[in-house]
């Protein structure tokens, strides 16, 4: 009996192992009304490339991008570019922050000067529904680091042990005669002040380490309430069960022939519904993009499995370096509506056809031969004002909107008031001297309506045959 009873034990294991086997390989698709995931990243080098990129995904292997594929958010504070998002929730779900590397690499910056001298700074974000978002402002961290020359991969995490944040990022600096990247991390509230920056991570003799990331695990999975994983040359994992406290080596991923030679950027996601986890690896060195290693232990390196190619897909954008939120059903609805994959067009004179509406210095004009031809683009949005009607959201600064002010027109930031929505939105009627093309007349002057006169944009009344002239336009691509 005892040898029966052995023999089938060891069948009931090698058959848990061959199912958690195939559950790791192929990840249940999430039910149709759980809510999905949402990525930011940043999509490569160049200015455009480095800004803010989000990505939807319902089971956390096939991911679509939002908003066309293009940014919806850019910075123009610092470098004006930035890279290595993280995306962080407040405790009661009340507000969010976006915090990243200021750094833009081929737009005045190489990868050797931002190592040496580049912005000790943060880029911020902030928002209270994941739709809205501030203006982005500089958190200088690196300032105080005794020869801190630069400051990357910024990520954070909520310390319950002192009820504010963790905030953590790497720094290059001379520490004991050697000079390298370390993590450093300060504590902060409100992601504005910050407390005197620690160092928290460093390895033995030249070994840097620039990228790390730590997710929470619930209890009953391994043996450590926190697991990070780090770039040190390897992709090493670690755990603690204090945030602050003492963290265990517990090995690295060259097992399953991952290592900082190939991979970067690690990035955790939860599967909804099971401890399940993927550990995202950026395959810069292929320039291959994210990929996703699967386990049901993240302290545990033996129970990481990599996944066929076929397995996942990444949408239409490289996803470089960035952070992935479980979301609400509430914050996916409001994500997914003010990020839907509208056209790009372009507004076409009617008496000028070889001008078209553009920005140049957040002034408003028509020109011909509009370089870059992006200064030209805008996303008819669903009018700010109300249904019905539209609001011309530009291309490449995304979350600035035609709105006339006096009667002139200007690219302006959406503030999020009645008076900018109002100012910002138009009724599309047909063209007063084509009915094949398009007018536009204002929201809160019914009067008026959009024209150039001498190139530059107005709104003002309609009363000659120039004037409908002017204000005639053609939506096109």
């Amino acid at each position: 009996m005892a040898r029966l009873l052995g023999r089938l034990a060891a069948i009931l294991v090698a058959a848990c192992l061959l199912f958690t086997s195939q559950a790791l390989t192929t990840p249940e698709r999430a039910a149709a009304a759980d809510p999905g995931y949402l990525m930011v990243h940043f999509t490569g080098e160049g200015s455009t490339n480095q800004q803010m990129y989000l990505s939807h995904s319902t089971d956390g292997v096939n991911w679509n991008d939002l908003n066309g594929g293009g940014m919806v958010l850019r910075s123009t504070v610092g470098t004006r570019g930035v890279r290595d998002p993280a995306l962080v929730r407040s405790p009661d779900g009340s507000k969010y922050w976006i915090i990243a590397t200021d750094l833009c690499i081929g737009c005045g910056q190489t990868w050797s000067s931002s190592q040496t001298d580049a912005s000790r700074n943060l880029v911020v974000w902030e928002s209270t529904d994941l739709a809205t978002w501030s203006q982005p402002r500089l958190l200088n961290v690196a300032g105080a680091i005794p020869d801190g020359r630069n400051a990357w991969a910024p990520e954070a995490i909520w310390n319950p042990e002192t009820n504010d944040y963790v905030l953590y990022w790497a720094t290059n600096a001379t520490l004991n005669g050697v000079l390298k990247h370390r993590i450093y991390y300060a504590r902060t509230t409100d992601f504005r002040s910050i407390t005197t920056p620690q160092l928290y991570i460093d390895r033995a003799g030249t070994q840097g380490i620039i990228d790390t990331q730590i997710i929470e695990t619930p209890s009953g999975v391994g043996n450590y309430r926190y697991v990070r994983a780090s770039g040190d040359g390897q992709i090493t994992l670690e755990g603690s069960n204090s945030i602050l406290g003492t963290w265990t080596n517990l090995g690295n991923l060259s097992g399953i022939g991952l290592t900082g030679s190939q991979v970067e950027g690690p990035m955790w996601m939860k599967f909804n519904g099971s401890n399940k986890w993927a550990l995202y690896l950026d395959q810069y060195a292929t320039g291959g993009g994210y990929m996703p290693v699967l386990t049901t232990d993240p302290s545990n390196p033996a129970a990481y499995q990599k996944q066929a190619s076929t397995s996942y897909n990444m949408g239409g954008t490289k996803k470089r370096h960035g952070w992935i939120l479980n979301m609400t059903a509430a914050e996916e609805s409001r994500v997914l509506a003010r990020w839907p994959n509208t056209a790009v067009n372009r507004l076409q004179s009617f008496n000028f056809q070889d001008r078209y509406v553009r920005h140049t210095n957040f002034d408003v004009r028509i020109d011909p031969n509009v370089s870059p031809v992006d200064d030209s683009q805008f996303r008819l949005r669903t009018g700010l004002a109300g249904t019905g009607t539209v609001s011309f959201e530009s291309v490449n600064f995304p979350g600035y909107f035609l709105r006339h002010s006096a009667f002139d027109f200007q690219l302006a930031y959406n503030d999020g008031t009645t008076a900018f929505a109002q100012d910002a939105t138009f009724r599309q009627v047909a063209g007063l001297a084509d009915a094949t093309w398009s007018s536009f007349q204002s929201y809160n002057y019914p009067d008026r309506y959009i024209r150039h006169y001498a190139y530059q944009l107005k709104l003002e009344p309609i009363t000659t045959a120039t004037a409908r002239s002017d204000a005639t336009f053609r939506v096109t691509s």
